[in-house]
């Protein structure tokens, strides 16, 4: 992966790991979906992050990104899971 992507995509995982009271926010002004926010937190963490990768992709790359970089993108993900789901406790 381009190193001023990855740098991007890195910086987005600190700050959704740091931030992840602005998730709990929205998953509580949702009432139906308190029961499951767990999951929820995940989803709604992992979709701001896919969203920024595309976003560092098309602004850096100029270009969407390739089927490989989508690849490297979901190993770093899955390398850093344990990190943002720790983030992301409702204890």
């Amino acid at each position: 992966m381009n190193p001023q992507l990855e740098e991007k995509v890195n910086q987005k995982i600190k700050e959704v790991t740091e931030k992840s009271d602005e998730i709990f926010k929205i998953i509580n002004s949702l009432n139906d979906l308190r029961t499951h926010s767990d999951s929820f937190a995940y989803g709604i963490a992992v979709g701001r992050l896919y969203n920024s990768f595309y976003y560092q992709c098309r602004r850096i790359l100029k270009r969407n990104p390739t089927n490989e970089e989508f690849s490297e993108f979901l190993e770093m993900l899955n390398k850093r899971q344990k990190e943002i789901l720790d983030a992301l406790r409702l204890d």
